[in-house]
């Protein structure tokens, strides 16, 4: 468009010093054929447009949109016009309390109140693109500064108006994926009606206030210490049992031995002792006592 009006200005200029008699009327035809020159220059580079991969070109006309739009690749238009281009690709705007991290520098986490009246602090990640056709109409009636205007100030209230209905602790455990679905889909309708397209929303991280956070902590850690002696308990039940089982054994033992063992068993019993005994490799003196009583064993090993 520059050089389109720079050389209509240098023809024009070209054709007034012609008619004019002065010293300067000799510059009257160079000036008009560098004005043709440039206005040829101006019409060929306005004429072809290259719209890049993953963008549309919205084309305005003194001022008026056009509601057809240019795609990715080479397209010849009216010189007149200006083109304005639109990522329809993935983009992501993330809100974050950790510097550096979201969109804008600093800390951009949202802020909330839950049910019980507690603060909760949310990092987001909104996932969304431009759909192709709505770009005019996004163009006319928002602009292209759509993050500042549209998907901020909606993602943010969207969180701030679900997040009323639940507690803190619920939000931060329970019912985290119920509030995530709720907000996708507010913006998500937001969205449509604007042009956009919500393609996934992500809560990254949910921070409590520290006095909730220490409240269940103390309850993690009691949890732990009613499971560790539940555990105690079970194996001392465990323990005992076994001791009552190993008593019970003894006590039936002693019972078979003192009401089934007879004077001839003890005999014969002793008598096998006896033999093994003389038969070892050790020295020893067998002193044998009456047929009831034990034999005497002397030995210097």
């Amino acid at each position: 468009m520059f050089l389109l009006i720079l050389g209509l200005v240098a023809l024009i200029v070209g054709f007034q010093l012609s008619r004019a008699d002065n010293p300067i009327q000799k510059f009257s035809n160079p000036l008009r054929i560098a004005g043709v020159l440039l206005l040829l220059l101006g019409a060929s580079v306005s004429m072809f447009k290259v719209i890049d991969a993953g963008q549309v070109g919205v084309k305005t006309l003194f001022g008026k949109v056009e509601n057809d739009v240019l795609y990715s690749g080479l397209n010849v238009v009216n010189p007149l016009v200006e083109v304005t281009n639109f990522d329809t690709k993935t983009q992501n705007y993330t809100m974050s309390g950790i510097h550096d991290e979201g969109t804008k520098a600093g800390d951009d986490a949202i802020r909330v109140l839950s049910s019980d009246g507690l603060e909760v602090t949310i990092d987001l990640s909104v996932l969304f693109k431009v759909r192709a056709t709505e770009a005019p109409r996004i163009l006319k009636e928002i602009g292209n500064d759509y993050l500042d205007k549209i998907v901020r100030p909606i993602s943010r209230t969207a969180i701030r108006d679900n997040a009323v209905y639940y507690e803190a602790v619920a939000l931060y455990s329970t019912k985290r994926q119920e509030f995530q679905d709720k907000i996708f889909k507010t913006i998500n309708e937001s969205f449509a009606k604007r042009g956009l397209v919500l393609e996934q929303l992500l809560v990254r991280n949910i921070t409590l206030p520290e006095s909730v956070k220490k409240s269940i902590e103390s309850k993690i850690n009691a949890e732990q210490d009613a499971q560790k002696m539940t555990f105690v308990l079970q194996k001392e039940r465990q323990e005992a049992e076994r001791k009552r089982v190993e008593a019970q054994g003894i006590a039936d033992y002693q019972r078979i031995l003192s009401t089934g063992l007879s004077d001839k068993q003890l005999q014969y019993e002793a008598i096998k002792a006896q033999k093994e005994i003389a038969l070892s490799p050790n020295t020893k003196i067998i002193i044998m006592g009456n047929s009831k009583g034990t034999p005497v064993i002397i030995g210097n090993n």
